[in-house]
C-alpha cells in the first residue's frame, strides 16, 4: 500500500461517545455523542460533554439535546455531520494535505450504512476514508496477537451494540454483532423503576445506577444507593434506595441476549478453532465490559475462562492506531481507503 500523505485520523464514532486517535499523538479527544439543538432553527448550541449537562434540563420549547448515534448507526446525519467536520477542524487547523480518515463501524451494518458512513467522512472533509469492523480494532487495541493459526474471539460491548469476532491468521473469521449493550441495559433499569417502584428517572440517573450498583449476577453482598427521581403518580420528587439486585433483575433479560451472540457465533465457528478458543478464553472490551461481574457470569455460562481488556473503553481507538501502522492487516481483511473519485461526491443537501 503506497505512503499517506497527510494527518491520519481514527474515529471511534459510537452510539455513547466519539474516540479520535491521531497516528503518532494516541488518543486525542473523548466527547458523549451529544449535540443540543436550537428548537426552532436547528443551529448547535453545544457538543459533546458540554451537551450532555443539559440532558433533561432543557425547555423542550427552547432546546433539544439529541443523540444522533442509535443503536450503532447514524440516526441523525446532518448532527453527525456537524459534530465530526468540527472534530476535524480542530485538529486539521490549516494543513495543505485533507486528512486520511479511518472510522470504526459494527460488523452488522448494511451496505447502505456503510456507504453512508464513508460518504459522510468525505463530506466531513476527509482527502480519503476507510471503514473497519469494531471487533477487529477493539481484538487489536486489546493487545491480541491476531497472526497465529489459532482462533482468538473478542466480544465489544459498547453503548448501542454488542460486536463479536473470531480471529484467525490476521483475518476475521466469523462475526456477529447485536444491538444490545450500555444503552439497553440503563433504558432497562429506567423501565423497572417506572413499573415497579412507580419512579421516573431520566438517563443520566439510569447510567449512574448501573455505574454504581449495576451487576451481571445476584451478589452474596448486596450494594445498595439512593437516587433521585420523581413520583409517577404525584410528579414529585422523590429519593429512593435502589440495590444491586434491582438492577441486575432489571437488566437480566438483556444479559441474556448478550450471552445468546456470543454463544451463536461459537456456534458459527470451525471446531479447530473453537477448541483454541477454550484454550485461550473470551476477551471483553468496550464500556459494557466494566458492569461488576459480567466476565464471571458469562465464565458460568460459556465454560470458557473470561479475561477483560486492561483499557477496555480505549480498545478500539487503539486498535486503530495498530492499524494505521499495519496497512497489511487493513488489505488482508479486505479495507482499502476510498477517496471522492472512488464513490462519487456527496452531497448533503441531495441525500438528507
Amino acid at each position: 500500500m503506497s505512503t499517506i500523505a497527510g494527518l491520519q485520523i481514527g474515529v471511534d464514532l459510537g452510539t455513547t461517545s466519539i474516540q479520535v486517535y491521531v497516528k503518532g499523538r494516541g488518543i486525542v479527544m473523548q466527547e458523549a455523542s451529544v449535540a443540543a439543538l436550537d428548537a426552532k432553527t436547528g443551529d448547535i448550541l453545544a457538543l459533546g460533554n458540554a451537551a450532555v449537562k443539559m440532558l433533561g434540563r432543557t425547555n423542550p420549547g427552547n432546546l433539544r439535546v439529541v443523540h444522533p448515534m442509535r443503536d450503532g448507526v447514524i440516526s441523525d446525519f446532518t448532527v453527525v455531520h456537524t459534530i465530526v467536520t468540527h472534530y476535524l477542524k480542530k485538529l486539521c487547523g490549516r494543513r495543505l494535505f485533507k486528512p486520511s480518515v479511518m472510522i470504526c463501524m459494527p460488523s452488522g451494518v448494511t451496505e447502505l450504512e456503510k456507504a453512508a458512513i464513508l460518504e459522510l467522512a468525505l463530506a466531513c472533509g476527509a482527502g480519503r476514508a476507510c471503514l473497519v469492523d469494531e471487533p477487529l480494532a477493539a481484538a487489536l487495541g486489546a493487545g491480541l496477537n491476531l497472526n497465529p493459526l489459532g482462533g482468538q474471539i473478542v466480544v465489544d460491548i459498547g453503548g448501542g451494540t454488542t460486536d463479536v469476532g473470531v480471529f484467525t491468521m490476521g483475518s476475521t473469521a466469523v462475526s456477529r454483532s447485536r444491538r444490545v449493550a450500555g444503552n439497553v441495559l440503563e433504558d432497562s433499569i429506567a423501565r423497572y423503576l417506572r413499573r415497579e417502584r412507580n419512579v421516573l428517572v431520566g438517563q443520566l440517573t439510569a447510567e449512574e445506577i448501573k455505574k454504581r450498583v449495576g451487576c451481571a449476577r445476584i451478589r452474596p453482598a448486596e450494594l445498595a444507593i439512593y437516587a433521585r427521581g420523581q413520583d409517577y403518580l404525584s410528579r414529585l420528587p422523590v429519593r429512593f434506595e435502589v440495590t444491586s439486585t434491582e438492577a441486575y433483575l432489571a437488566m437480566r433479560e438483556h444479559l441474556a441476549d448478550i450471552v445468546d451472540v456470543v454463544a451463536e457465533t461459537l456456534e458459527e465457528t470451525p471446531p479447530e478453532m473453537a477448541g483454541d478458543i477454550f484454550d485461550q478464553g473470551v476477551m471483553l472490551t468496550g464500556g459494557g465490559a466494566l458492569l461488576r461481574d459480567l466476565d464471571v457470569m458469562l465464565e458460568q455460562e460459556l465454560g470458557l475462562p473470561v479475561y477483560v481488556a486492561e483499557k477496555p473503553v480505549q480498545c478500539v481507538a487503539l486498535g486503530m492506531g495498530i492499524l494505521m501502522e499495519r496497512p497489511d492487516i487493513l488489505a488482508e481483511n479486505g479495507y482499502f481507503y476510498r477517496t471522492d473519485d472512488d464513490i462519487g461526491v456527496f452531497d448533503m443537501r441531495r441525500n438528507f
